[in-house]
Parts: structure tokens; sequence; C-alpha cells
């Protein structure tokens, strides 16, 4: 029997799973990840699961690690003549107007000295201005190899229309240098400051990204693991390596999607329609929406202060984890996050050391984890450590010790919420038709307070909520996106204008899904419009249906939607869209077997800040035989996650070990 993994490599552990897509039966393991060779955590944990494997799809923190901390590659930028510092002006917006202490810029992706000029110039029209002068591209490529350049982004002004001139510049420095990342193969979309970052960091991690797969599937070949190995993609999809090398910023949030696609496939599985995907960890929190079934996207987000211009999942991030910090501003205001005590040396209850309260210390101290605990296979909780970082925040606040823990908790959940409400109820959505798939090590802790505040009716910890977005990574579906700038107003255009413009981009983006051998008829190509308001500067993605009629129509219902308004004023047509797909394979949820008594095997005092002390039951979920209720308060653990079932609310597992927590009815 051969098994399918998936495997989820973060700053700490990698992650494990290993699925029989004819049974569903799975098999979990964590390993440390290894920092300094990632590679060869990721052998020794395939090693570890002692599996026949057949397959493998791995989604990696390496590019986006890269960028945070500034360890890309040297990278030279050749740009249109007089535009190669566009980089160091950006756009002038400002994310928070009326904040006083406004922080700097980002430093410039590209240093100064290390960004070219070409002779050239095509209008944005695709009319040829200047021709491309090739006379000046030997000594360019001289110049680069002697200040040793490993990557070139070639990013010149309106290829996006016609990158003729870009292809030439790019052909002819890839003679000398390794790496080179023209902008149309990378994000053939108009404004010029996004479109050059988004291909500068491109660049920047493609000698990285290349040397990473390239070590892991030389040691896969090593090891005689036959099955192919595929890339979870920042947009929740996969694709083969070899596909992900020249686009390599692609992976740049796999961690989150990992986790979207697994809650995706279970919401599916479930009979769900909507949800909400909720995964804490020690220092962020990340959610997501999914609507019909269908998680939901962004075309641009920023990672390290940098736009980067690739389809993502709509993941939410927020400083607040079980590693958050709780700490005073100066007028006496109690905070929490986004400052992380992080792995090392952690919260003060793992005993490394930590000397701050954070908000595992908190629930340490309030009841809410059990006192002598042990998390994964080695950390055992420490009590007093707890209790000694927590004290001085209760002296300042004027509260007992488990009253101040809750505090922090409730500070910390506040944060959640924001970014809860950000996702859903901003957007038009209503949250008394969503479900709540918390997951990760903390998120199941937090899950049952949050939904009981937004009014949802019910939260999902999942079978294997620690290892979460491992599992995404085997159960989603082949996917490559292509963007495509085509402007023009609405109103001159037809339905067979807007298919014919759809053709080229159509044909591209189905290329590598072929490659990956199977038939033609299984990819599907899902087509939709960017469209604005003659006058808006931003638009909104809306599907294409077949008609210009029906495309009008769901523009105004989105914006509605969105903006509580609707003009039904002329449309400009902006960008097209592409998206080639070949599902995955249905997988079965397995069927939970617990030779366990259903009975508690410990009890302790609990603080909750509505209800105040109680006494809590404590239970492994791996002795809870399927629909036996669990009142609450009740804590139900996990090796590498814990769930809190809160007074008034009851949990119970379903036939698959999925623990369904109800809000009990007033």
């Amino acid at each position: 029997m051969s098994f399918k993994v998936g495997v989820d490599t973060g700053g700490t552990f990698t992650d494990l799973v290993a699925l029989d897509t004819r049974s569903g039966a799975v098999r979990t393991l964590k390993v440390p990840t290894t920092v300094d060779a990632p590679a060869r955590g990721v052998m020794e944990g395939l090693a570890g699961l002692g599996v026949e494997i057949g397959f493998i799809a791995h989604g990696t923190t390496i590019v986006t690690n890269a960028i945070v901390e500034g360890k890309g590659a040297v990278t030279a930028l050749v740009a249109t003549r007089g535009f190669r510092d566009i980089l160091e002006i950006g756009r002038q917006g400002r994310v928070e107007l009326y904040r006083l202490d406004v922080p700097p810029k980002p430093a410039p992706l590209i240093p100064r000295h290390l960004r070219f000029e070409v002779g050239e110039r095509i209008a944005a029209d695709g009319a040829v201005l200047t021709p491309l002068d090739v006379t000046e591209l030997p000594a360019l490529a001289e110049s680069l190899a002697a200040q040793g350049v490993e990557a070139v982004a070639v990013c010149l002004l309106n290829s996006y229309v016609d990158p003729a001139h870009e292809a030439q510049v790019a052909e002819a420095l890839a003679a000398s240098i390794d790496y080179v990342s023209p902008s149309y193969q990378v994000n053939a979309e108009f404004r010029e400051y996004e479109r050059t970052a988004t291909t500068a960091l491109n660049a920047m991690v493609m000698p990285l990204a290349d040397r990473y797969l390239g070590d892991l599937e030389a040691s896969i070949e090593r090891e005689g693991i036959a099955g192919p190995l595929r890339i979870l993609q920042s947009n929740g999809g996969m694709l083969s390596a070899r596909a992900v090398r020249d686009r390599p910023l692609a992976m740049a949030v796999s961690g989150p999607a990992g986790g979207v696609a697994a809650s995706t496939h279970l919401v599916r599985a479930l009979g769900l329609r909507n949800a909400i995907a909720f995964d804490m960890g020690g220092t962020t929190t990340d959610v997501c929406l999914i609507a019909d079934r269908v998680a939901q996207s962004l075309s641009q987000r920023r990672i390290g202060g940098y736009p980067v211009r690739f389809p993502s999942v709509g993941v939410e991030s927020v400083g607040s984890g079980g590693g958050s910090i709780a700490w005073f501003d100066d007028a006496g205001a109690l905070h929490v996050g986004p400052r992380s005590a992080g792995a090392h040396p952690g919260p003060a209850c793992y005993g490394r050391g930590g000397a701050e309260a954070t908000v595992t210390d908190a629930h340490l101290v309030a009841g809410t984890l059990r006192g002598d605990a042990t998390l994964g296979e080695s950390i055992r909780m420490d009590g007093a450590a707890a209790a000694e970082v927590l004290a001085p925040v209760a002296a300042r606040l004027g509260l007992g010790a488990r009253e101040a823990a809750a505090g922090v908790l409730e500070v910390a959940n506040a944060t959640m919420l924001r970014a809860l409400r950000l996702i859903s109820v901003q957007r038009g959505f209503d949250l008394r038709d969503f479900t709540l798939i918390a997951y990760g090590g903390a998120g199941p802790l937090h899950a049952g307070r949050l939904a009981a505040e937004l009014g949802m009716p019910r939260v999902v910890v999942p079978a294997n909520a620690g290892v979460f977005s491992a599992f995404g990574c085997v159960v989603t579906e082949i996917v490559h996106d292509l963007v495509q700038t085509s402007r023009a107003d609405l109103g001159d255009l037809d339905d067979a204008a807007i298919e014919a413009r759809f053709a080229p981009l159509g044909e591209a983006v189905i290329r590598p899904l072929e490659d990956e051998g199977r038939p033609l008829e299984e990819i599907t190509v899902e087509r939709a419009v960017d469209l604005r308001y003659a006058g808006q500067n931003y638009e909104i993605e809306v599907p294409w249906r077949g008609t210009v009629a029906a495309l009008e129509a769901d523009f105004e219902a989105t914006h509605q939607r969105l903006f509580s308004y609707a003009t039904g004023d002329p449309l400009v047509c902006v960008n097209l869209r592409a998206k080639a797909r070949l599902p995955a394979e249905d997988v079965p949820l397995p069927e939970w077997a617990s030779a366990g008594s259903g009975e508690p095997f410990a009890e302790q005092a609990a603080y909750f800040a509505q209800a105040g002390e109680a006494a809590m039951r404590i239970y492994r979920r791996e002795d809870l035989p399927p629909e036996q209720p669990v009142k609450g308060p009740a804590l139900i653990e996990d090796p590498w996650s814990t769930t809190l079932v809160y007074p008034g609310q009851t949990g119970r597992l379903d036939p698959h070990g999925n623990l369904m927590i109800e809000l009990d009815s007033p």
C-alpha cells in the first residue's frame, strides 16, 4: 500500500501526514525542523513515517522567511531608462494615516548600484516609442557578472502589453546569469511599482528555492521514492516542483494555505457550506473565510512590507498566538502581542527561560490548561513559572492571579475577534451561517469563546488539528493562475470580444497542468474579470459567466455587498484572470475508533471571565467514543493541541473523530 504524504515545514517543527486515499486512514508525525538544511529534516520525517510513499506534497515557509529576514540572493534590476528608481519611490500611501510616529519605509528591495537601465520605450497601448538598443546588452551582462549578481529582475515599462523587449533582454542576460526573472512571466499586470517589486522579490528567492528543491529532489531520488514531488502554492493549490522553480514567489504563503485547503476539504466532506478557517499558533493567528465551499482569495498582499502580486488564499494574520507577550503601554492599558516569546525561550511555563507573561502562561494560571500536562513529547508545563511572570500583571491591574490571567486571554481574544470580523462582517457576511474550524496548537483553546462572541453556532476541531496544514497538502487540487492586463471600456466589448481576449490566457494557463500527464478533459479553467467604475482607482474581481450582462449584474451585486451601494455607472475592464484546475482525488474521512471508557481522567478548577470559577473535567480525545456528549467546562487533550469546551457549550466527536462543539440554547 502506497501513501500520499503531506509535509509542512515550519520554523520549529516539520509536520507530516501520510494518507491512504482509499480508506482515508492517516498516520502523522512531527519532527524538529533542521533550519540549516531543511531538506534533511524533511527526509528524516519521511523515513520516520515508515510507509511506502507514492506521492509527496510539500508546503514550506522557506520563501517567506527569506523575504522577512532579508536573506534573498544578490539581485539586480534592469529597467527602462529613467525608471530604475521606481523601487525607491514606491507609493505615497500610508497604512496608518493618523499615526504620529510613522515607521520608516522598508529599504528598497535592490540597492541603487545594482539597478540598471536600458534604452527602450513601449507605450501603454503597445506602440513602440523607442526600439530596444540591443548594443547595450553585452556590456550590461558583463557589468552584472562583475558585481557578483546571482539573479536579475527585468521589468520594462508597459511590458505587460508587449513583452518583446523584455524577452530580448532576458534572453541576452541568461547566457551569463543563471537566474533571470522577466516581469511578463511573473506578473503581466499594470501598476509599475507593484509589478517591479513582485518581480524583484521573485528573482531574489529563485536561487534559494532552486537549491532547496534540487536538494530535496536529489534526496528523494537517492531514497528510491518514485512518486512525484508537488509544491503547495499561496493560492492553496499544488504545482510540480519544476513549474514552481520559475515563479518561486508563488510559495510565499504556502504554510497558511495548507490549513485553508484542509478546511475547505473538511467543509465539503461534512456537508457544510460556510466556514472560517482559524489557525492559532505560537506567534500569529491566521483566519480565512470559506463561502459556498470556496475559500476567499486575494490578488495582492504584503510580505515584509513589500507588495506581492500573486493570487493567494485570503488569509488575514494578526500577532496573537500562544507565545504573545502581555505588556502595558504608557497610559497603563493592557496589550497582548504582537511581540512573541517565540520558540526559544518560549512561554515561561515551558521552563526554557521565558521571563514575560504570555497567553499560554495565562491559560495555565487560569486553569484552562492542565497544570501537569506535557505538550508534544518533551515540554512539561511549569505552573510555578507561569504564576511568577503573571504576578506583576495582576499587581498592575489590581486583580487576583486568575482574574488577571483571564483578562490577558480576553485581550488576546479581542485581537482575534477584530481579524474574524474584518474578513466576514465587514465584507457583508452573516456569521450566524458559518462554522468556525479551529486548528493549530492554540486555536482550539480559544475557538469556543470566539464563536460565542460572534454568534457562530458551531466549532469544529479536526481530528488531526495539530498537523492540519500538512493534511491540507495531500487533499488539495493542482492549480495554476495567470493574470493579464487588458484595459477597455466594458461598453465597447461584447461577449465574443471578451472571449477572444481570454483565448491566449486560457491556452497559457493550462500548459503546466498538461505536463502532469493527465487527460486534457480533466482540466477545468475558471475565468474572471477585474472591473471598476469609470474614475475609480481599484478593481473588484468578478467571475466571467459568458455574457457581459451577467458580468455587469455580478459586479453591481458584489459592490453592493462590499460597500453598501451600487451606482450603475459605466464599467471599465482592467485585468483578465484565468485559473486552471486538476481536481484532487476524493478522500473519505476515516472512521473513528476508540477503545477508551469515555470517562475524564482528571479534574481541576478553572476560571472563566464570564462564568467565574468552575470545576473542569479533562479528557483524552483518544478515549472518547463518537457521539458521547461532553458538557463544558471541559478540556479535551491531543498530543499536539488542546480543546477547551466552555461553560454553556457541549462537545461530541462525530463518527470521523472531528470534535463538534455546539453552543447550548439559552
